[in-house]
């Protein structure tokens, strides 16, 4: 167990009715966050609760319009690969670009993606260096492949590497490296 980091109230285990009257509590009020996790748990079928993905949806696009940039890239894929909704490639772009937007790696990476395939070259690279600069190495792999085939410049991959080094150095601590050479 460990305490809210708000309010110190001491945490029940995950699996407890009072867990879930706490997470209630936090959709109730509209908490971004809490209606994630609560549609995350319905998608799944997770923690005693049915598997129920069209109230997941609901609870996605609630946290959606209250900002929560996982809700949009969630949304995103679902409504791209039509798994258990309707395939919506509108309101798929939409939810991956918000989530974009809101700094998600993975999604500016698949609008990357969405873009190559839609044969949007100078935009897909343009995903991907933005990407690639947050340390997403899928990214930058991505945009090694448009410089070797002669399609990005030398700078854009000079760029993008640069960035990408820069985000990793900068998730990089002390603790953590000490933690892996410990494990190892």
């Amino acid at each position: 167990m460990w305490d809210c980091p708000f309010c110190r109230t001491t945490t029940p285990k995950i699996e407890s009715q009072a867990f879930a009257a706490m997470v209630q509590a936090r959709v109730n009020a509209g908490d971004p966050e809490a209606l994630y996790f609560l549609g995350s748990q319905h998608v799944y079928g997770l923690y005693g609760l049915a598997k129920d993905v069209t109230r997941a949806v609901e609870l996605y696009e609630r946290a959606a319009e209250l900002g929560a940039k996982e809700a949009h890239y969630n949304l995103g894929v679902m409504y791209t690969t039509g798994k258990e909704v309707e395939k919506d490639t509108a309101k798929a772009f939409r939810h991956s670009e918000a989530a974009a937007m809101g700094g998600h790696v993975r999604a500016r990476y698949n609008l990357g993606c969405r873009e190559y395939n839609t044969g949007n070259y100078d935009l897909a690279l343009q995903h991907w260096m933005i990407a690639a600069k947050l340390g997403h190495e899928d990214s930058l792999d991505e945009v090694k492949a448009f410089f070797m085939d002669g399609d990005a410049t030398r700078a854009d991959y000079a760029g993008a590497l640069r960035g990408y080094q820069n985000a990793i150095e900068g998730m990089s601590s002390p603790d953590r490296d000490e933690a892996k050479n410990v494990d190892a």
